[in-house]
């Protein structure tokens, strides 16, 4: 069980800097939020993965629609995050 959350988080933070990077975030070496990818890439992943792997019939296995589709959902969720964070500012 310990395995597998270490494995969710190392998940969710890979899916969120691939998200950052997408939309130009973190161009100079260190400026990654590494707490927005984490919580980005796991709602990201849980969201948009799970969705749409059983909308485009692959079942909860990791494939390659998953894996965009995560990836996708990861973006959507930091432009979202941004927005709201620039309303604040």
């Amino acid at each position: 069980m310990g395995f597998f959350l270490l494995g969710l988080l190392l998940w969710g933070i890979a899916i969120g800097w691939i998200g950052q990077m997408l939309l130009g975030k973190g161009r100079k070496a260190g400026t990654y939020d590494w707490y927005q990818a984490l919580i980005a890439g796991a709602v990201g992943s849980i969201g948009g993965g799970v969705l749409g792997s059983l909308l485009m019939g692959e079942g909860l296995e990791l494939r390659i629609g998953g894996i965009v589709s995560s990836i996708v959902g990861a973006v959507i969720v930091l432009l979202i995050w941004n927005a709201v964070s620039a309303r604040r500012a």
